[in-house]
């Protein structure tokens, strides 16, 4: 439905829409592309309708062919790296056991396949992982916790979660607010989204690593208008794979 305030949002892709249709003055689009795309959709012929009564005038066109899939965004906290040992009941004692036992076989396999290798392998393996791959190394260990995951909010809290060392904001390459205040980090949008996006192709495709949210520390303007915010976009590093 058409917001009652706020902004204005592309009929075609839900973006900031500054431009609307030049006869009903109603629909609204990010640029001339989605404007002539609604057009020939089906605008033209709904276009004149609201002023005859006809609410329909108002619908979301479906341009499944463009418009990215809709999910619902689940919240859950985020599980601690190391949980703390619970013996509540029988059932997370069985649990921790079975744990304990898969870490147990992982372990023996890690082990028997490092046996395998020679020292000089070894060595070489150790001294070659840069501190560039340790960085991404992290940050795939952290994904793969929460595969799911393509928010990771943390307001005031510790910092992004980075998928490399390079391409960092310096505290001056965040802008203050326009109220004057800082901007902190608020929550990050991981990589993950683009593979439920469908859209995590080589090629033109579009992609980063992480984006960065940052938002005005004292939290000003009102609840009833979108303030313009910060994001830093950090892709992956050249020698990351």
């Amino acid at each position: 439905r058409r917001l009652g305030s706020g902004a204005a949002l592309c009929r075609v892709c839900g973006c900031l829409g500054p431009r609307c249709c030049g006869r009903c003055r109603r629909a609204a689009y990010c640029g001339p592309e989605h404007q002539a795309l609604d057009w020939r959709r089906g605008h033209r012929r709904s276009c004149g309708q609201h002023a005859a009564g006809d609410d329909s005038a108002d619908a979301i066109p479906e341009h499944n062919e463009f418009l990215f899939p809709e999910y619902e965004i689940l919240i859950e906290p985020e599980e601690p790296e190391f949980p703390a040992d619970s013996t509540d009941d029988e059932q997370g004692a069985e649990d921790t056991s079975k744990d304990v036992k898969e870490q147990e076989e992982l372990g023996a396999a890690g082990t028997a396949a490092f046996q395998s290798l020679d020292e000089e392998t070894l060595e070489a393996m150790a001294k070659h992982e840069t501190e560039e791959e340790k960085i991404f190394r992290m940050f795939k260990k952290q994904v793969a916790a929460e595969p799911e995951q393509i928010i990771r909010y943390c307001r005031g809290g510790e910092g992004p979660l980075w998928v490399s060392g390079e391409n960092r904001p310096e505290e001056k390459d965040i802008p203050n607010c326009v109220c004057g205040a800082k901007r902190i980090f608020e929550f990050q949008i991981m990589p993950q989204l683009l593979n439920h996006l469908q859209v995590d192709s080589l090629g033109e495709s579009i992609d980063w690593g992480t984006l960065v949210v940052y938002t005005c520390a004292d939290s000003c303007g009102g609840g009833s208008e979108y303030l313009e915010e910060f994001i830093w976009k950090q892709d992956y590093s050249m020698g990351c794979t």
